[in-house]
């Protein structure tokens, strides 16, 4: 009963048949491989436009390159005040663009909302020497909360930074589980919406090590070449980041593990909504399940071997005295059978 992250899932079959497939023989490095150039073809296909893409091995290293395309070393980038950039990176984004400053934005449940963006922006105005300027908006899909931006939620955003100058950016290192649970295209949730520059997932949801950090506008990625490389993101034996990504295209099997992942997690959380004492802080969006246990409850899941993380409340206004609160997160590989197993020991 491991629901500590889809991070610790393993590698799905046909990616790892892919990895082994591509070893066989002699192929170009850095990228200049067949094996790049099917994955960035089969990326044109499933956002229905054309684009720039560079393969990288980490979210990581996908979104603080993405970031260092769109701001520079005095440049602002907005990002909910959870985000993963601005909580979780280390300092990588701020690293990557030489100094650029990430501005923390208000929202519920992991989520910008537009009069707290417009009013951000309102507080940086361009031109103000003594201030960072503003350059780019980062969004998460699905959020740190689990939650997700409709398209229309997106565009509205998006348009408010284009407005004020600003490129957008999306990490969606969760980006497949947030498209089927919202039933739309990858163009509708991407560049249809106003995002410029994405990174699109792949580890999170059955890949060994591969994300693609993709750009729609051919302007902002004249930067990135000599960014990536310099970063030590230009992988020599880039073959098998592009027979990861065209595995994980093909067939639809991203969108087959993700709609896998999803479907437990609505198990996960109708199970848990049931327990006495349980209580939901906002509807599942994605993978992701959060809720507030009692603290025996807790103790008692934990004794019996389930694995899960605490987690800030900030976002909830706080838990109780006598409950903690956790995330849960279920993978393409999760069970029925441990879910079930789960949910009866939390109804227990």
């Amino acid at each position: 009963m491991d629901f500590t992250s889809d991070n610790a899932a393993g590698v799905s079959q046909p990616i790892l048949e892919a990895i082994v497939a591509a070893n066989a023989g002699p192929a170009p490095a850095y990228g200049a491989d067949c094996f790049s150039a099917a994955a960035a073809d089969l990326l044109r296909e499933v956002f229905e436009t054309d684009l720039t893409v560079f393969l990288v091995a980490t979210g990581t290293a996908a979104n603080a390159l993405a970031l260092a395309a769109l701001c520079p070393p005095w440049g602002a980038a907005f990002c909910h005040q959870s985000a993963h950039v601005m909580t979780d990176e280390c300092g990588a984004p701020e690293m990557f663009t030489a100094g650029a400053k990430l501005i923390g934005v208000g929202g519920g449940a992991g989520k910008i909302s537009a009069a707290a963006l417009a009013a951000s922006l309102a507080a940086f105005p361009r031109g103000l020497v003594k201030q960072a300027q503003p350059a780019a908006l980062s969004l998460s899909q699905a959020t740190e909360c689990g939650t997700l931006y409709g398209c229309a939620e997106i565009a509205e955003l998006s348009a408010l930074a284009h407005g004020a100058g600003l490129g957008v950016h999306m990490d969606g290192a969760r980006f497949a589980n947030a498209l089927v649970a919202l039933g739309c295209s990858a163009a509708e949730m991407s560049w249809k919406a106003g995002v410029d520059v994405l990174s699109f997932g792949a580890t999170k949801n059955g890949a060994l090590a591969c994300e693609a950090l993709i750009v729609f506008d051919a302007g902002r990625a004249e930067t990135l070449p000599f960014q990536r490389k310099r970063s030590g993101h230009t992988l020599s034996k880039g073959r098998f980041l592009g027979a990861q990504m065209v595995a994980y295209l093909k067939d639809d099997h991203w969108l087959a593990n993700a709609s896998a992942a999803n479907e437990q997690a609505r198990r996960l959380a109708a199970g848990l909504a049931k327990a006495p004492g349980v209580r939901m802080p906002w509807p599942t969006g994605a993978n992701e399940v959060f809720a507030f246990l009692p603290r025996k409850k807790d103790a008692a899941l934990r004794a019996a071997g389930a694995r899960y993380y605490d987690w800030t409340a900030r976002e909830t206004g706080g838990a109780g005295a006598d409950e903690v609160f956790v995330r849960l997160v279920t993978s393409f590989s999760t069970t029925a059978a441990e879910v079930d197993a789960m949910t009866a020991l939390a109804c227990g």
